[in-house]
């Protein structure tokens, strides 16, 4: 399995488990930025397993290489001396040596297939850590003003606001029945200006009378 499948499951289990109780936002990308630290801390330590073991098949492979070609070199001095038998049991030696050799370095090619895929995956996961660090801070950022908007939002719409709206609507009215108490008490008072304004308006009709009558001689 991957580390990276290994390491999805991980964090989508915290990740549901904290959804389930309503967990704190801060404390999800917390969890989950520890989950990518710890798993990038095992997978390097799987790392420098793997590492030791190509190390070590290398010396085993290097052990098996030289042995072989000390058995060759015995096979020749058996040929040397005659010893034909000598040197085919010689060689028998030599290539069990090769053939164990040939095993390991099928294992070696495996390991180091495995340790470049184990770099790559490491290299990832290090940029996908870095990144989510980077973002900690924005996520928090959002968390922090959605809720502050969620309690404006809750002041906003509660029963307090409603309540100070009405006082403040019958304050209001109350108002409104003073003035017009005081525009009651002005009702049927003539002010020395609208008694001007009834001589002038007076004055006006005579004249029009006047000259409505004068029109009227002269028609006769």
């Amino acid at each position: 399995m991957s580390i990276f499948s290994r390491f999805t499951d991980i964090i989508n289990s915290n990740i549901n488990n904290l959804l389930d109780k309503a967990e704190d936002p801060k404390k999800m990308v917390r969890l989950i930025i520890q989950e990518m630290e710890d798993t990038l801390v095992e997978v390097r330590s799987s790392s420098a397993k793997t590492l030791a073991d190509k190390k070590a098949l290398q010396r085993q492979i290097a052990n098996y290489q030289k042995a072989s070609e000390e058995w060759e070199s015995k096979a020749e001095l058996a040929l040397n001396k005659s010893r034909e038998d000598l040197a085919r049991a010689a060689l028998l030696e030599k290539n069990k040596l090769v053939e164990h050799a040939d095993v390991l370095i099928k294992e070696l090619v495996e390991i180091e297939s495995h340790i470049a895929k184990l770099q790559s995956e490491v290299a990832q996961l290090q940029d996908k850590l870095a990144d989510a660090k980077a973002r900690q801070k924005a996520i928090l950022l959002r968390e922090q003003t959605a809720t502050s908007r969620l309690k404006v939002k809750g002041k906003t719409h509660s029963n307090k606001i409603d309540q100070a709206l009405e006082r403040f609507e019958k304050y209001e009215r109350k108002i409104d029945d003073l003035e017009s108490q005081v525009e009651s008490h002005d009702l049927g008072k003539n002010t020395l200006a609208n008694e001007i304004e009834e001589l002038a308006q007076n004055e006006q009709i005579d004249n029009e009378l006047a000259a409505l009558k004068a029109k009227m001689n002269k028609e006769k």
